[in-house]
């Protein structure tokens, strides 16, 4: 079923603060000027019912933001309320200018309401104008100067309206880019340390058989394996889920390679480290990691008959160069297409403004190398 948006159920922004000080302040000001001018000011009919509804609908600057379809609705009632007043009465002026106020209102009802709540409210404003020109006879150059006035103050709640939802359509892109590295990662993750788990599993069967004494330490490996990789999905999985930035254990890196070097096991790993990557940017190392991480991952579930597995990191000017190969057997013929797995990784590098080659050795076997810049691109 296809769900159909219109202004009409725009929801409202979500970036309208709470009630502050700076709001009673304003709540304070215009109702003090509309008490001095109902006051002092001359030849205002019916002084003391006009003062109280000045000041009547001065709290509804309070709810302009949280309700601004309700806070409209009342202080541009009490403009329209004056207005039948005037006409049916036949009084003289009954407006304060300090009731200047209800623009404000008109401004967050376009800048913080909901698409519904802007329809009903323009509405409601359009008629108690046209009441109010009315009730007052004014002319064509009132009128005109009025409607400008009014349709600034929606021009520019429009604008600060676009600027606020630009600004947080771009921070959820951030925030997209943001999970969509981290699931990269996660799946990076995943997959290596559940090939390690299968490889202790068939070396397991084989042990229990020949050494049964041994069998313990295959399944404790497993076990620390598995809790190491359950450990590092929760940690992902609740960063991909927070709407808001939380703290996470940091990225490994190059310096983290030798870890993964294991000589009691088929196939045997072998990590190399030359030159000086120690100060690599923090993209670039932690791309390295990834890398040849998940390089090793499909040389141990895909190599057929490997016995060793080699990964080989060299700094090589403003480059550093990432070479994983295995020994493995590989299939006569043409090279098979590339999975999600390299397209994943061609992808990583080419974001660092690297590269990423995969395909049969010379020698045989298989050979991923990626050449990354020291310093990633802006």
């Amino acid at each position: 079923m296809t769900v159909r948006r219109s202004i009409w159920h725009e929801p409202r922004p979500a970036d309208a603060p709470p009630i502050g000080r700076l709001d009673w302040l304003l709540v304070g000001v215009f109702a003090a000027a509309a008490l001095v001018e109902g006051i002092v000011r001359p030849g205002l009919a019916w002084r003391p019912l006009v003062t109280v509804l000045a000041l009547a609908l001065m709290p509804a600057l309070l709810w302009r933001r949280g309700r601004p379809l309700m806070a409209a609705l009342v202080g541009w009632g009490v403009a329209g309320l004056l207005s039948v007043l005037q006409l049916t009465a036949h009084a003289g002026d009954l407006g304060l200018y300090s009731m200047m106020a209800v623009l404000i209102l008109l401004y967050s009802l376009v800048r913080w309401g909901s698409g519904r709540e802007m329809v009903l409210g323009t509405a409601f404003v359009t008629v108690v104008v046209a009441l109010g020109m009315y009730a007052s006879s004014a002319g064509w150059a009132d009128v005109f100067g009025g409607s400008v006035l009014l349709l600034l103050f929606v021009a520019l709640a429009a604008v600060f309206r676009y600027r606020a939802d630009l600004w947080h359509r771009q921070q959820r892109e951030i925030r997209n880019q943001e999970r969509v590295a981290l699931a990269r990662e996660l799946h990076d993750t995943v997959a290596h340390h559940v090939s390690a788990i299968a490889v202790q599993a068939q070396a397991g069967g084989v042990v229990a058989g020949i050494q049964p004494e041994k069998a313990a330490e295959v399944l404790a490996a497993i076990e620390s394996e598995a809790s190491r990789t359950l450990a590092e999905m929760r940690s992902m999985v609740r960063v991909l889920r927070e709407e808001e930035a939380v703290a996470y254990s940091p990225q490994l890196g190059v310096a983290d390679l030798p870890a993964l070097a294991r000589a009691d096991a088929t196939p045997t790993v072998e990590v190399s480290l030359d030159g000086s990557l120690a100060r690599l940017a923090r993209p670039v190392d932690a791309a390295l990691y990834r890398l040849a991480q998940e390089s090793l991952t499909n040389a141990v579930r895909h190599a057929r008959s490997a016995t060793r597995v080699g990964i080989d990191v060299r700094r090589e000017g403003d480059a550093v160069r990432l070479r994983v190969s295995d020994d493995g057997q590989t299939e006569p013929g043409p090279a098979p297409e590339p999975g999600f797995g390299l397209l994943g990784m061609a992808e990583r590098a080419q974001l660092l403004g690297g590269s990423l080659s995969a395909g049969p050795g010379p020698e045989g076997g298989w050979v991923v190398e990626a050449v990354l810049p020291v310093e990633a691109l802006a």
